[in-house]
């Protein structure tokens, strides 16, 4: 089963939106990520680029959870320079932003162990 997202927001919507929780629960998560036939690693790389190209929130979040499913900060450096062409400067420049956060907590994390 996926590793949930962090963090006490699904609570927050819980308690006003419960239904919404409820669904992203067992249907995102519990069903759509564990289908086998594409890995994690690959989703998070999916939902990382369009999150991006949307100019979206929940950027770091996923950014985070795409490197525990195996990409690097490398890769994801790299797949935002590549959407800069074709999602448009800004989105790449307030992703690059968000990777700069997510590496510094990322690297944090490798200091402390």
């Amino acid at each position: 089963m996926m590793k949930r997202p962090s963090g006490g927001r699904g609570k927050e919507l819980a308690a006003v939106a419960p239904l919404l929780n409820e669904i992203t629960q067992d249907v995102l998560y519990d069903k759509v990520w564990e289908r086998s036939q594409l890995s994690k690693r690959d989703r998070s790389l999916i939902t990382i680029t369009t999150l991006i190209a949307l100019n979206r929130n929940q950027i770091e979040g996923h950014m985070e959870l795409g490197i525990e499913n195996g990409l690097t900060v490398e890769e994801l450096g790299e797949a935002i320079s590549h959407l800069a062409f074709y999602a448009g400067w800004p989105c790449a420049v307030n992703a690059a932003r968000a990777l700069m956060n997510v590496a510094q907590k990322h690297e944090g994390a490798s200091r402390d162990d």
